[in-house]
């Protein structure tokens, strides 16, 4: 099984927006913790966890709680086939400098809208 695959790679403001695909847990929780908080409730939309959880169960989004609980929701949802997990990572990469995590999800469609959203030069 392929670990990471390229599944978008656009130009963005100097550097390039990619989604890789990954089935690596430990890389896709290490980009998660680097994303934004802010980016957080993107994340908290795509994972639909209104949908999910009665609002007594969801963490204020301003609580240190509320991060882990995202990503316990999105490893989960992650599942593929069985007990393998995929996560679709969007990276920003600029020249000389390491790629940046920018958002990590569950599934392709909100990745590829999140990178869709980012502005090009």
């Amino acid at each position: 099984m392929q670990l990471q695959e390229t599944y978008l790679e656009k130009p963005v403001n100097g550097g390039r927006a990619l989604i890789i695909k990954s089935y690596d847990e430990k890389l896709a929780r290490e980009a998660f913790e680097s994303i934004a908080d802010d980016t957080l409730e993107s994340v908290a939309m795509a994972l639909k966890i209104h949908d999910l959880f009665e609002e007594g169960d969801i963490p204020n989004a301003q609580s240190p709680e509320y991060r882990d609980f995202l990503w316990e929701t999105l490893s989960d949802e992650a599942r593929e086939d069985g007990h393998t997990k995929s996560f679709f990572l969007v990276l920003k990469e600029i020249t000389g400098q390491p790629a940046a995590a920018l958002y990590v999800s569950s599934d392709w469609p909100s990745a590829e809208l999140f990178a869709q959203g980012l502005s090009q030069e």
